[in-house]
Formats: C-alpha cells, sequence, structure tokens
C-alpha cells in the first residue's frame, strides 16, 4: 500500500484506524488530513503523533487544493473517514452534513481517480438502510434514510459508488453498526451515559428507550475496514456489524452497573422526530470474502471503554463543561496545512 491518506484520522473511528494501519510493515507514510472540528483532536492519535511514517496536515475535504496536493504526493490509498456524524446536530445542520458528506466525497473521489490513486475506501453507516422493524439489510437492500445525517451519508455513497462506475476508481464503500470505544466524544450514547454517570449526574432515554441498535467495537470495524482495504473487491460494498443487538434500555443497565449507579439515574423524555427504531444489517459478506469476525464481547468492551473514561477525564472533562478543543501542536501550523507535520 506505501502511502495511505486517512481523512479524518484525528477523529474517533478514524484515529483507531490510523494506530492500526501505520504499524503494517508495507506502509510506508500515512498522511492524515483532518479539520479538526469540536470532535477532531490530535491527541486521539496518542504517541502516534509521533512517529516518523505519520504526516498530519490540518485541511477541510471540500478544499480542492489541498486534496489534490495531498492525492498528487504519492498517495496510493485512501480510507475516508471525514463526516459530520451527530444524527442530533443534522436537524438544525443539514447543510453542514450535505456539504461534507456529499460535496467532500466529490472533491475526494475527482482527486484520487485524477491521480491514479490505486485503492480508496469509503466509510459509511448501516444507517442508510433505515429502520427495519425486523429482518436484516444486506449490502443489496434498498436505502432508505430517514434522518439529515443518514440522508447525507447515503447520498455521500452514491457519490463514491459513481465514482466506480463512472470513471473506473477502484473503490469499496464500508457500512458499519454503531461504534463504541474509548476516546470517542461525549455526544454519543455511551460517552455521553458514562461522563455523566462517573460525575453522578442523570442520564435520559428517549420515550421508553425502545430503539435497538447494533454494537461495534471500534477496533473490530478497523479490522474489517482494512480487510476491505486490501482484500476488498473495486465497486462492493461490505457490511461490518457486530455481534451485539440492544435496546436502549438494556444498554443503559449495562452502563449503570459498570459505573456503580442506579436506575435512580435515568429519566425519561419524549423522543425526538423521526427517531429510528431499529436497524439490523447482515455482515456475511464480508465474513464469507473476507475472514471478517468481530472479537470482542460488548461486556468486557464496555468495561474496558468505562475504564479509559475513569483514568482520562482530563480528556473529556472539559468537553463536558463546554471548554475548547485542545489547540494543535506548535509544531503544525494551521497556516501552513500543505506543509504537514511531524511533533517529534
Amino acid at each position: 500500500m506505501r502511502h495511505v491518506l486517512v481523512t479524518g484520522g484525528a477523529g474517533f473511528i478514524g484515529s483507531h484506524f490510523v494506530k492500526r494501519i501505520i504499524r503494517a510493515e508495507d506502509v510506508a507514510r500515512v498522511t492524515v488530513l483532518d479539520a479538526l472540528t469540536y470532535a477532531g483532536h490530535t491527541e486521539n492519535l496518542g504517541t502516534t503523533f509521533l512517529s516518523e511514517k505519520l504526516r498530519f496536515v490540518h485541511g477541510d475535504i471540500r478544499d480542492a487544493a489541498v486534496v489534490n496536493s495531498l492525492m498528487a504526493s504519492g498517495t496510493t490509498a485512501v480510507v475516508h473517514f471525514a463526516a459530520e456524524s451527530h444524527v442530533d446536530r443534522s436537524y438544525g445542520a443539514a447543510d453542514a452534513f450535505l456539504s461534507t458528506n456529499v460535496l467532500g466525497t466529490q472533491v475526494l473521489v475527482d482527486a484520487a481517480h485524477r491521480h491514479g490513486v490505486e485503492k480508496f475506501v469509503h466509510v459509511s453507516t448501516d444507517e442508510v438502510y433505515g429502520p427495519l422493524p425486523e429482518g436484516t439489510a444486506t449490502e443489496g437492500s434498498p436505502l432508505r434514510p430517514s434522518v439529515p445525517y443518514a440522508v447525507s451519508k447515503a447520498a455521500g455513497d452514491l457519490v463514491a459508488l459513481g465514482a466506480h462506475q463512472t470513471l473506473g476508481l477502484p473503490l469499496c464503500v464500508t457500512r458499519s453498526s454503531n461504534n463504541y470505544g474509548p476516546h470517542q466524544y461525549p455526544e454519543k450514547i455511551i460517552p455521553l451515559f458514562v461522563t455523566r454517570l462517573l460525575r453522578g449526574m442523570p442520564v435520559t432515554l428517549h420515550d421508553r428507550g425502545q430503539h435497538v441498535r447494533n454494537w461495534l467495537h471500534v477496533e473490530d470495524n478497523c479490522a474489517g475496514i482494512e480487510a476491505v482495504l486490501r482484500d476488498g473487491t473495486s465497486g462492493e460494498v461490505y457490511n461490518l456489524g457486530g455481534g451485539t443487538d440492544l435496546s436502549n434500555t438494556e444498554l443503559t443497565g449495562h452502563l449503570l452497573n459498570i459505573c456503580g449507579a442506579t436506575w435512580d439515574a435515568v429519566t425519561y423524555i419524549p423522543d425526538r422526530p423521526a427517531n429510528d427504531v431499529r436497524y439490523s444489517i447482515d455482515s456475511s459478506k464480508a465474513g464469507d470474502q473476507l475472514g471478517y469476525r468481530p472479537d470482542r464481547c460488548l461486556e468486557d468492551g464496555l468495561a474496558e471503554t468505562v475504564a479509559w473514561y475513569r483514568r482520562n477525564p482530563d480528556r473529556w472533562a472539559p468537553l463536558t463543561a463546554g471548554g475548547l478543543r485542545p489547540a494543535l501542536p506548535s509544531a503544525c501550523p494551521v497556516s501552513a496545512p500543505l506543509e504537514g507535520c511531524h511533533a517529534r
């Protein structure tokens, strides 16, 4: 693979992937392109940020000049994580979601084609299939997104797959279920509940907590994405799901137990608009073709995740208190996005 460009590589899933792929012997360089919006932090990369193999570029995937420069600098593979991803935020800012998730993807695939990138992996979500009261979605199921976030991701998927069809770009799409794990920004349900419960604060469940999601540890998702990067067939979509479906009430019970809290900490609030009751995907294609198997059981994964938040209050407490995101390291000036940097 030689040189891998990872968009959104300072975000939650992207940073876990960077730390994984940079250890590969056939990877000589990893370039991270990240706009460092509210949920992106270079701290997520940990000591990997110091690696001689890592180049960090502060920039936006919608900036065609920046993207073109990076593609022209020897990029052989792209893994595209960068996205606006929070459902609640998408209700009031659909334009931002469409701009990043659709137009940003178009900028990337155009540049990748122009410079002969050998493999492009577009990372997406099971939410593009929409709610499934019963059954499971396969890669051939229709896209029926219902919330603005999912609509923007479905449109981005079509942009990516269209680039394969019309331009011949060697590209795959992955669609994963709900990810969880260490250093996730505290707006999604697991880190939000954990950071509140650890401070003795209440948590809220929509409606009766009946909404069902499939849970996938971030490391298992990254293993699946790497398998698709290496061996996925161009033009194909691969679902990457976890092994456990839980209602939000069941999930809350696990978190209360691990955090040492009781149901007195839980209150119920009216449901949000178009809150999909259930998602479910069939991952057998990735299993049969690529050997994909999630390794982590939910109980161990949740315990590990809560332990991380217990040990690292300095990483999340300022965020939950409304503090500013950590600044870029001084060695990586924002004013020179094409220069990249190595923190030494």
